[in-house]
């Protein structure tokens, strides 16, 4: 690694910039004071040796941080799950709410902040929130007798979930003028400016047709961030979905793929029992997983992936 002076900007690193610059200008002294003389000029070249040693390991140690600092920078700060009414009609849309309601619960057990971005579009902010989250992603499907079913019939629904990362920073840049912008009020209950206001923004990008609603920011200004930044994720999501696809035969596992449309897991009411379809394993107490109670799912997967 060579030095820049460009380290000396970063707030992380300009103290050993400057010590680094520092050793630079004593060994260029040194030799200039010895002059012609031979043995102060052995000495002066002996010390530039020492300087020119803590020199490197400066720069090793800047590299370390700067390192750091883009892994910092590459880690999703929070994880946004967007989830999707399937087939099944109104008890799909119940069903993609009941789910929602179940990873609430499971953030709020693991200390994590939970909030609705949208209807059924929720943030989870927290330490690992990604990780533990990211193998949600697919096709969940459920197996029970709706309460409006007088007959008994079993209903088969399903709802899809994409789990988003939200990183600090991204790689990807969107031209504004693919963006197409559109403000309404936002609805549910708040003070006077819900329903004057329009401070619910949806944003449209044109060459893919994706677009994002945030609403739940107090201004209009906060929630075109919010959506800007879901925006961004979706269309990451939507190029390693992609990419997925095309690899998905090279695997030994379709764990982590990030295919939305890949059916996942079942939750039967009747047999009170929830199956992983990837992992061909079962969890009972279909009450209990449902409030939230899914680390023993999320851990079994994270160890499959890393298997």
């Amino acid at each position: 690694m060579e030095y820049s002076p460009e380290f000396k900007k970063n707030f992380a690193t300009a103290y050993l910039a400057e010590e680094y610059e520092r050793l630079l200008k004593e060994a260029a002294d040194a030799l200039d004071a010895a002059g012609t003389d031979t043995d102060l000029k052995v000495m002066a070249e002996e010390e530039t040796v020492r300087l020119r040693s803590r020199q490197t390991a400066i720069l090793a140690e800047i590299e370390q941080i700067l390192s750091k600092e883009k892994e910092e920078v590459a880690k999703p700060v929070s994880v946004v799950m967007e989830l999707r009414a399937g087939a099944g009609g109104d008890e799909a849309g119940i069903f993609a709410h009941d789910l929602k309601e179940m990873y609430q619960k499971y953030a709020q057990q693991r200390g994590w902040k939970a909030r609705s971005i949208d209807d059924l579009t929720l943030e989870i902010a927290g330490k690992d929130a990604y990780d533990a989250l990211r193998y949600e992603t697919g096709v969940h499907r459920v197996q029970r007798v709706p309460l409006t079913e007088k007959s008994g019939r079993i209903h088969t629904s399903t709802a899809s979930i994409a789990v988003l990362p939200i990183r600090a920073k991204s790689k990807m840049d969107i031209n504004p003028s693919d963006i197409e912008m559109e403000f309404s009020r936002s609805g549910g209950a708040g003070g006077q400016n819900v329903n004057k206001v329009e401070t619910a923004v949806r944003l449209i990008h044109k060459p893919t047709g994706i677009d994002v609603r945030s609403s739940s920011e107090r201004s209009q200004l906060a929630n075109r961030e919010k959506a800007m930044q879901i925006l961004v994720a979706k269309l990451e999501f939507l190029h390693e979905e992609e990419e997925a696809k095309k690899h998905a035969a090279e695997r030994k596992a379709q764990i982590g793929t990030a295919d939305r449309s890949e059916k996942i897991r079942t939750y039967n009411y009747l047999q009170d029992r929830v199956t992983d379809h990837r992992l061909k394993e079962s969890w009972h107490n279909l009450p209990k997983i449902l409030a939230g109670d899914i680390d023993e799912i999320i851990q079994a997967l994270n160890l499959a992936s890393a298997a």
